[in-house]
C-alpha cells in the first residue's frame, strides 16, 4: 500500500502547485514526477531519464496529429467553411427543430477543431440563431456546446483522447466509432433534454455579442466542401477502420487503407485539401495561408508542453513499478476498471480544471489495469474522457467563457454549464458500461 499512497501524495501535490500556488500545470507535473520517482525509491538520474523518456515518447506520436489538427480547425474557420456548415443546417431544419441543427453544427466543427477555438467561432452564431428566432439563448447554445464538449473529451482526433488512446495502444478507429455511439445519447440528455429545464435562465449577454456581424453567402465556399473538409480526417480514420472487418489481414487493399486511416495521414490529407477549398479556392495566397497555419501552430505550445509533461508523469509511475502495485489493488476492487478510471479522472477534472489533464493523469495511474485485466482499451479511452469532463467550475476557461458571453451570475453558470457537463460525464459513463456488455 505504501507505494500508493505514494502516488496519492503525488496527486495531491499536484493539486497544491496549481491550485493553491497557481503554478503552470506543466511545472507542476515536472515537479510532481520529480517528487514521486525520489519517493518511490528511483535513483535521481533514472527519473530524469523516465521523464525525458515520457516527454519523448507522448510527443513523438502526438505532436503531428496535435499539430495538423490545429491546422485544419483554423483552415476551416478562416475560410468560412463554419459559416456555411451553420447557415445550410439551420435553414434545413428550421426554428422548431434548431436544436438538433446547432448539435449537428457543434460535432462537425467540434471533431477537427479545439474546444475554446470552436467556442470563440461558434458562439456568434447561437447569437446570431437566437436573436432571429426569438428563442432563448441557453436553449439554442447548451446544445451546441454539449456537442462541442463531448467532442473534445470522447473523440479522436482530438488532443486528450488521442493521447489517452495512444497510452492505451488503442485502437482509434474503434475509439472513434464507439466513441460516437456513446456522444450521441449525452448530447441529447446533456444539452439538448436537459435545456429545456433552464427556462429560469435569463442570460444577459454583452450587446457587441447580439449584435454580431455573419459574412455574406458570396465569400463563403460550399456546403459539402466545407463539411467534407472538416469531416475528413474522421471519415478516413473510420473507413479504414471498417476495411479491417471486411477485408484479409494480409490483403495489399488493407495495408494501403491502414495507412491512409493513420491518424496522423488522414489529418495531413486533409489539411492538404483544406489549404485548397479553404485557401487557395477563396482567392488567397499560398503565402498567406502558410502564415495562417504558422499562426495557428504557435497557439498550442503549451498545450504540447502540458500533454508531454503528462507523459513524463505517467512513465515515472511505470518505471517505478508502482503500476503493479496499482494493478494488484485495483484487482482486488468489486467493480469494474472502467468505473475506476473514470473516477480518478473525474476527481482530478474537479480539482484541476483541466479535461486533457485529468484524463492524462488518470490513464497514466490505470494504465497497468488494462493488460491485468483484460478490459477493452477503446472503451478505457472513452471512461476517462468522460471523467475528464465531470462538472468544470471555476477552475476551468471553458466555465468563466460561457459565464463571460452569456451574461450569467457564477450560480446561474453553474446550474446550467457546470451540470450539463456533469451529465455528459455520467451518461458517457453508463454508455460505455453499455458497450461493455457486448464488446
Amino acid at each position: 500500500m505504501v507505494p500508493i499512497l505514494i502516488v496519492v501524495c503525488g496527486v495531491l501535490l499536484l493539486l497544491l502547485l496549481v491550485v493553491v500556488f497557481k503554478l503552470s500545470a506543466f511545472f507542476s507535473l515536472i515537479i510532481t514526477s520529480l517528487a514521486v520517482g525520489v519517493a518511490l525509491g528511483m535513483p535521481i538520474s533514472d527519473v530524469i531519464g523516465s521523464i525525458e523518456q515520457g516527454m519523448g515518447s507522448t510527443l513523438g506520436s502526438l505532436a503531428l496529429i496535435l499539430g495538423f489538427g490545429v491546422m485544419l480547425g483554423k483552415l476551416i474557420a478562416d475560410g468560412g467553411g463554419v459559416h456555411r456548415i451553420s447557415t445550410v443546417l439551420i435553414n434545413a431544419f428550421g426554428i422548431k427543430n434548431v436544436q438538433w441543427a446547432v448539435v449537428l453544427i457543434g460535432f462537425a466543427v467540434g471533431i477537427p477543431m479545439f474546444y475554446n477555438v470552436g467556442f470563440v467561432i461558434l458562439v456568434p452564431f447561437v447569437f446570431a440563431i437566437a436573436a432571429q428566432t426569438k428563442l432563448p439563448l441557453i436553449y439554442v447554445g447548451l446544445p451546441m456546446l454539449a456537442s462541442l464538449s463531448v467532442t473534445h473529451g470522447y473523440l479522436p482526433p482530438h488532443p486528450g483522447p488521442t493521447a489517452i488512446g495512444t497510452l492505451y495502444h488503442a485502437d482509434m478507429g474503434l475509439t472513434l466509432i464507439y466513441g460516437i455511439v456513446v456522444a450521441i445519447p449525452a448530447v441529447i440528455v446533456g444539452g439538448v433534454l436537459f435545456s429545456w429545464t433552464l427556462k429560469g435562465i435569463h442570460p444577459n449577454p454583452p450587446a457587441q455579442f447580439m449584435q454580431a456581424d455573419m459574412p455574406s453567402d458570396e465569400v463563403v465556399p460550399g456546403f459539402w466542401s466545407s463539411l467534407l473538409t472538416g469531416l475528413l480526417p474522421v471519415l478516413l480514420i473510420a473507413i479504414a477502420s471498417g476495411f479491417t472487418f471486411v477485408l484479409p489481414a494480409d490483403s495489399a487493399a488493407l495495408r494501403v487503407m491502414s495507412f491512409i486511416g493513420n491518424p496522423i495521414i488522414a489529418l495531413l490529407i486533409s489539411v492538404f485539401v483544406a489549404v485548397f477549398t479553404m485557401g487557395i479556392a477563396r482567392g488567397k495566397t499560398m503565402q498567406a495561408v502558410m502564415i495562417s497555419l504558422e499562426e495557428a501552430v504557435s497557439s498550442i505550445a503549451m498545450i504540447l508542453f502540458i500533454v508531454g509533461a503528462a507523459g513524463s508523469f505517467k512513465e515515472v509511475l511505470v518505471d517505478s513499478g508502482v503500476g503493479d502495485h496499482i494493478a494488484a489493488w485495483a484487482g482486488r476492487l468489486s467493480f469494474s476498471p472502467l468505473v475506476l478510471v473514470w473516477a480518478i479522472a473525474a476527481v482530478i477534472r474537479v480539482a484541476l480544471g483541466s479535461a486533457t489533464v485529468a484524463g492524462l493523469m488518470a490513464a497514466g495511474i490505470v494504465l497497468p489495469l488494462i493488460e491485468s485485466t483484460q478490459t477493452s482499451p477503446e472503451l478505457m479511452v472513452l471512461a476517462t474522457g468522460a471523467g475528464s469532463l465531470m462538472f468544470s467550475h471555476v477552475n476551468d476557461t471553458g466555465f468563466w467563457m460561457f459565464k463571460e458571453y452569456f451574461g450569467l451570475s457564477i450560480r446561474d453558470t453553474i446550474l446550467s454549464w457546470s451540470l450539463m457537463e456533469s451529465i455528459v460525464s455520467v451518461v458517457g459513463l453508463l454508455g460505455v458500461l453499455l458497450l461493455d456488455i457486448y464488446i
